[in-house]
């Protein structure tokens, strides 16, 4: 089997082109695609705790310790104790990281709308049944 043949390449190859698009884009306003997604999951009003953002993103928390630091060194996030458990670090958007949340939004929701006008929906709905039957395989490591 030729590797353009196999469903992992397929899937990486995918993700990397939409990865360079969206870095391309990201790179216009001084952020990346990984830095564009931690901007997405955090709640604009209430912060959200920084426990939270690396499992929503698969990432490890080393590496998302070294990101925050970078984002908030940037400007665009700031770091509080929670009010109720102080234990707990909650992460806000700063005014220009809620600009750039909203750049990303704006890039994410171009590109799904590209894919909605140019893929028939029984494709696309073919598409969302067979990526979750391949994260349902991967999550029971049902591949052996």
């Amino acid at each position: 089997m030729k590797r353009e043949e196999t469903v992992d390449y397929n899937i990486k190859a995918a993700w990397h082109a939409i990865s360079r698009m969206y870095n391309t884009e990201a790179g216009k306003y001084d952020i990346t695609t990984s830095i564009g997604f931690v901007l997405l999951n955090i709640d604009a009003e209430l912060g959200t705790p920084a426990t939270k953002i690396a499992p929503l993103l698969g990432l490890e928390a080393r590496s998302l310790t070294r990101m925050l630091k970078n984002m908030e060194e940037k400007g665009l996030i700031y770091r509080q104790a929670d009010p109720v458990d102080r234990r707990l670090v909650r992460i806000f958007l700063t005014e220009e990281g809620k600009n750039k949340k909203e750049i990303s939004r704006r890039t994410v929701k171009s590109f799904n709308q590209a894919v909605v006008e140019n893929i028939p929906p029984n494709k696309l709905q073919c598409f969302f049944e067979v990526i979750n039957s391949i994260n349902r395989l991967v999550d029971e490591h049902k591949f052996k």
